[in-house]
């Protein structure tokens, strides 16, 4: 090993975009962007280890502007503020702000008047969804690009890169039997998969190299990593942690919640997955669980660490012990397929707002029953276009709150939606 060798993933980060693997769908967009010589604002949101900081550079590189690096998690206002003062004193310059998600509303504002003017071409890059992480004002001024996992084509093709061009890697002689434990321990990470690559072939002192499933897991089995704070046991963690819900186990949930406090996990970002899975996994089962939820992110917000945990801990409880309904997540997915496979069919008329005397003469509203009126506060009618009439997209999951919603249902609708 060369003590003084930067890490494999590092040595082989490309120069270009030509070079780069993975993220196809970008490349075009990023090329044009490039040539145009108008490279907009980005937010590069994908998992760790995609490319999104390869990108900045890159874009940095072939633009030939000035760049600025700032880390979200050291960084504040004065920082940022001093780039943008620089960036107005001499040219437009390129900021690339890694895990974007960490600034907080005055840090995202300080960059507003400097993006909007033209000042700097912001690069955020962040592992969360930036809808919920940065603020609405600086979204508005990006373009986002969505960065995706590497497929395992995608890993196989680094991988013989890593052993034909690498300075290091090139001079041993290493034969490949098998790349299953690579490919499943990495998880599309790029650079997780190029770190044990390096550490497998490392740690073997043999003149000739085999690297096999049992070498590879043995050597990961290896590192200590109870929480990588960066990312690399974060998807890991947080499947486990959901999963553990979903599957009704308090007591593996609480477990990986406590991964994650341990490791200073962000406690809005815990409290917001225990929020979509109230709807997601629980939903009509037991709806009080959304609520419960939505009271645990409210409050964590305001009290936050350490006492925060207790309230995570009661929340992660009682969505473990709730009963359990996907029937409202399986609606709206089955609801968007058949709006993408049927396009834009016309509403009833009978439904149609009324507002003008040229709608009324059309007959918009014409025939409507108003709910109200009728017994029960029900009247059969047709209420979806006629070409996916009778179409049932809700099945009521089997636990007893939404048994009597099924029954409410079949005796409203008798046979029509099959209930």
């Amino acid at each position: 090993m060369l003590l003084n060798a930067h890490p494999l993933a590092e040595r082989l980060r490309p120069a270009s975009l030509a070079e780069m693997v993975g993220q196809e769908h970008l490349k075009g967009i990023l090329t044009r962007s490039l040539k145009s010589g108008a490279v907009p604002s980005l937010i590069l949101w994908g998992p760790p280890g995609v490319g999104k900081t390869t990108i900045a550079n890159i874009i940095a590189n072939e633009a030939k502007l000035p760049f600025y690096t700032l880390s979200a998690i050291s960084a504040g206002v004065k920082d940022v503020r001093d780039v943008i003062q620089r960036a107005k004193m001499g040219a437009k310059s390129i900021l690339f702000i890694d895990e974007i998600h960490r600034f907080n509303k005055s840090q995202q504002d300080a960059l507003l008047g400097a993006v909007e003017k033209g000042y700097i071409i912001l690069i955020g890059a962040t592992t969360e969804n930036p809808s919920f992480e940065v603020n609405s004002a600086l979204l508005s001024r990006c373009q986002v690009y969505t960065l995706k996992s590497l497929s395992k084509e995608n890993l196989l093709e680094l991988l013989n890169i890593a052993l034909k061009k690498d300075t290091v890697l090139s001079k041993k002689k290493v034969k490949i039997e098998e790349t299953g434990a690579l490919i499943k321990l990495s998880g599309g990470d790029a650079r997780k998969f190029l770190n044990l690559v390096e550490m497998t072939i490392e740690s073997s002192s043999d003149a000739k190299i085999k690297i096999t499933d049992a070498h590879v897991t043995e050597v990961a089995q290896r590192k200590t990593a109870i929480y990588d704070k960066k990312g690399e046991m974060h998807y890991d963690i947080i499947s486990a942690f959901i999963k553990s819900i979903r599957g009704s186990d308090p007591n593996a949930a609480v477990y990986y919640l406590a991964r994650m406090i341990e490791g200073g996990e962000d406690v809005k970002f815990i409290a917001r997955r225990m929020l979509i899975l109230a709807s997601e996994d629980i939903g009509n089962a037991n709806p009080t669980a959304l609520v419960i939820a939505n009271n645990a992110f409210q409050a964590v917000n305001v009290i936050g660490y350490p006492e925060a945990r207790i309230i995570l801990s009661q929340c992660v409880i009682y969505l473990a012990c709730s009963a359990k309904s996907n029937a409202s997540y399986m609606a709206i997915n089955m609801a968007q397929n058949v709006v993408k496979e049927t396009g834009d069919l016309p509403v009833p008329l009978e439904l149609r707002n009324s507002p003008t005397k040229l709608m009324k003469d059309m007959g918009y509203g014409k025939g409507y029953q108003y709910a109200h009126d009728h017994a029960g506060n029900f009247v059969a009618t047709e209420f979806l276009p006629k070409e996916i009439k009778g179409t049932k997209l809700y099945e009521p999951g089997k636990n007893p709150r939404e048994d009597d919603m099924r029954n409410k249902l079949k005796n409203q609708w008798k046979d029509k939606y099959g209930y």
